[in-house]
């Protein structure tokens, strides 16, 4: 029997939902509108939320001078990834939706916690995402849902009983190499990211104690929000393909397609080392790749005086945008592309674009990369 989409927990926090046809222009922004106040909907009961002030703050533009409220960005990962980029989805949007048509193929080499591919893929920004992604356990996630193993993965991890001894035992049986399937290094790696602190991987990163609300190990540990997010990733296998490996390897296969556009995210230069497993990156290489990629790029990387000096090199223009670390301080990191005009930093309006389809179909074009 077919699984239909009412075979999962809902998606929306009020009840029931109704069918409302709005025009395509403007609808990326009415989802966004209608998510945020979603999943604000014990405040909006109780007079807390202003639906005016909201609402007005999505549809004003790109503030880079300001953080993202990363509370009205939808939280669509497994991960709680070191180094998320949650707080750059509104940049993402606005920075597809100034080309005059949607890129063919949204390519991320350095995918981590996969939230700008799944923005990319859920809101229909590019007409195919590739996301490829080096570190082993990381790729179990995403190979595992993307490979249509998500249920097993769902159920697993509503069914797992959440205890510091059985955290110990599976932590050490992900530590001892001893050999496991595919969606069970899977589970393994979601749950060692969700029980360290900071969701980090690396070697050396201790347990989560005292935690959010003093809840120790199950302070990050959600079942049914996992759950529901991996179900809804499964629901959108078609737009997306996976390549587990090195993200180089990807940037050269499409450094000629013009109808593409990457997203460069590596491991930064500063904290790399103690936050991922696969940290060594060699910059240079990546602003020489892109200064002879023939489509359109977005960079983000620490705002360091190296990265700057490399932009200026190459002839790209960088912009430092606010956002807030886990600890919540305002800090700053760049942006970087051969064009930021499409940035508006004055919290106008951006102008209406075409989006279109994309010009050649994508069904056939990308064989699965698992």
């Amino acid at each position: 029997m077919a699984i239909s989409s009412t075979t999962f927990s809902p998606k929306w926090f009020c009840g029931k939902t109704r069918v409302i046809r709005v025009p395509d222009r403007i609808a990326d922004v009415i989802l966004i509108i209608a998510q945020a106040l979603d999943s604000k909907i014990g405040m909006i009961q109780e007079g807390q939320v202003d639906f005016k002030l909201e609402s007005e703050s999505v549809i004003k533009g790109l503030n880079t001078e300001k953080p993202v409220n990363v509370a009205s960005v939808p939280q669509r990962s497994p991960f709680r990834y070191p180094g998320g980029k949650t707080w750059l989805v509104p940049v993402l949007r606005a920075w597809l939706n100034s080309f005059s048509q949607s890129p063919d193929l949204f390519i991320e080499p350095f995918a981590g916690g996969g939230i700008a591919s799944l923005t990319v893929a859920f809101e229909r920004l590019a007409g195919h995402v590739m996301m490829a992604e080096i570190d082993e356990g990381v790729a179990a996630v995403w190979k595992t849902i993307l490979t249509g193993q998500g249920e097993w993965l769902a159920e697993e991890i509503m069914t797992f009983k959440l205890t510091p001894e059985n955290v110990r035992q599976a932590l050490v049986e992900d530590d001892n190499g001893t050999p496991v399937s595919l969606r069970r290094r899977a589970f393994l790696t979601l749950l060692r990211n969700r029980v360290q602190r900071g969701g980090i991987l690396a070697p050396g990163a201790g347990l989560v104690k005292t935690g959010e609300n003093n809840r120790g190990l199950g302070s990050r540990w959600y079942p049914e929000t996992l759950a529901r997010r991996i179900r809804e990733i499964s629901m959108n296998l078609g737009v997306i393909s996976f390549y587990a490996g090195d993200g180089f390897e990807l940037i050269d296969e499409y450094l000629a397609d013009k109808n593409a556009a990457f997203y460069i995210d590596p491991p930064y230069m500063k904290a790399a080392r103690r936050l991922y497993r696969n940290w060594q990156v060699d910059h240079r290489k990546l602003f020489e790749k892109m200064a002879v990629f023939s489509g359109s790029f977005l960079m983000s990387y620490d705002n360091a005086p190296e990265i700057q000096a490399l932009a200026k090199e190459f002839g790209f223009e960088c912009r430092p945008v606010c956002m807030k670390n886990t600890h919540h301080n305002k800090m700053t990191e760049l942006l970087i592309s051969r064009d930021l005009d499409w940035i508006n930093s004055n919290g106008t309006s951006y102008p209406a674009v075409s989006r279109e389809g994309s010009s050649r179909t994508q069904k056939g074009l990308l064989a699965s990369r698992l």
